[in-house]
């Protein structure tokens, strides 16, 4: 698989400086991690759940996960976990005819786990993994153990990604030592543990908050401060870090407005373009670029989404910029290899080699996996090229 696939060759040759790699399903930890990209979560109880991670795939998602959790109604999880397995089963059946994105499965309980891998039998080459809910230093061994027993029974390394929503998480008082607890528990298993998730509408839950459409999880300061708190335990740049992914932006098009579009004019004014403008903010999606922006800045990587429509905007503003990738290139260079500082080549900025190393590291394994836009081409040009690729591609 591989990123901006359903992108024609003229696209990626006119619009990438170099292209995103292929990845695979058996890449290696940290590349997988950052290639989850926009992660679409789906109900389990989809009658058609093969055919629609199958169609998704074609459309660019590169990471699914079938929920058996809070996206399922209690009295329907055992249907719905029958129905993962046999739709899994019939994506494993349909083999390389098929092209596949990293599937997880979301669990409720840790006795899932064994039913579902052995369930699926032979077919367990199409599953990459279990999403945790709800995660602590309380439930998450379980699960995390039920996990690490099933790589071994079925040979295949297995992926966790737990999720960090907790009321515990929530409560400042309780916060840190909760954070300090779960990363201690991960570390032991890291090799097992894919990304950190945030689960933010769980953290709004615990106030009875829910964050409006015109506003990004940045404006709810409780919790914006639950997220700061978890970059800083688990988004440090050295060995104990881990990739930590940006929460769920949970809307869907059509509202009336409160706040004016919190997309400017100016990116937009080639007539070739406009009409994105207007399509972006009929469908909401001014407010989640926006939220990706803060996103970055914050040290998360990537993103829960539950509509396909907001799957091109995270992944587009997910490509290396042509100057982000000249200034790695700069600091991971033999003249700035002892430290020091130097002039960017786009001579905008100095570039300090011990400071922004780790930054660097990050942008050249991320410009790997979303590739480097060619010099002069923004998100928009991304943005724009995805999204009538995907529309010509659904209209076929």
């Amino acid at each position: 698989m591989r990123h901006f696939a359903h992108l024609s060759e003229f696209d990626l040759s006119r619009l990438f400086h170099l292209a995103p790699e292929p990845i695979t399903c058996d890449s290696d930890r940290e590349t997988l991690a950052v290639a989850l990209g926009a992660t679409l979560y789906m109900p389990a109880t989809r009658p058609a759940l093969a055919a629609d991670i199958a169609k998704q795939a074609g459309l660019g998602v590169v990471s699914v996960v079938a929920c058996l959790e809070d996206a399922i109604a209690d009295d329907d999880v055992p249907a719905a976990q029958a129905n993962v397995i046999a739709q899994l089963r019939l994506l494993g059946q349909a083999g390389s005819a098929v092209a596949l994105p990293l599937v997880f499965v979301r669990v409720r309980h840790p006795d899932q786990v064994a039913a579902i891998t052995n369930g699926l039998g032979e077919n367990i080459a199409v599953l990459r993994g279990f999403v945790v809910p709800k995660f602590s230093d309380v439930n998450g061994a379980s699960y995390l153990t039920a996990v690490v027993e099933a790589s071994a029974a079925h040979d295949r390394h297995l992926y966790v990604m737990p999720v960090l929503e907790s009321p515990e998480i929530a409560y400042a008082e309780t916060r840190a030592a909760q954070l300090a607890g779960a990363h201690r528990l991960l570390s032991r298993f890291r090799e097992h543990v894919l990304a950190v998730r945030i689960g933010a509408t769980d953290l709004c839950g615990a106030y009875g908050i829910r964050r409006d459409r015109d506003l990004t999880i940045y404006d709810v300061r409780v919790v914006a401060d639950a997220i700061t708190d978890i970059v800083n335990t688990f988004g440090r740049a050295r060995r104990d870090g881990f990739v930590v992914t940006g929460p769920v932006w949970e809307y869907f098009p059509n509202h009336d407005r409160i706040f004016k579009p919190q997309l400017r004019e100016s990116p937009f004014t080639d007539n070739a373009v406009r009409p994105l403008r207007q399509q972006l903010l009929l469908a909401d999606l001014d407010g989640l670029i926006r939220e990706i922006l803060l996103d970055k800045a914050n040290g998360l990587t990537g993103k829960t989404v539950i509509h396909p429509t907001h799957v091109a905007a995270v992944h587009a503003m997910s490509v290396v910029s042509h100057e982000e990738y000249s200034d790695a290139l700069d600091i991971l260079g033999a003249d700035l290899a002892g430290g020091g500082v130097a002039r960017s080549g786009y001579r905008n900025k100095m570039n300090e080699a011990k400071p922004h190393r780790a930054w660097a590291e990050r942008t050249v394994r991320r410009a790997h996996v979303f590739g480097v836009a060619a010099e002069g081409i923004t998100f928009i040009d991304l943005l724009a090229t995805s999204v009538e690729s995907i529309l010509a591609q659904e209209a076929a």
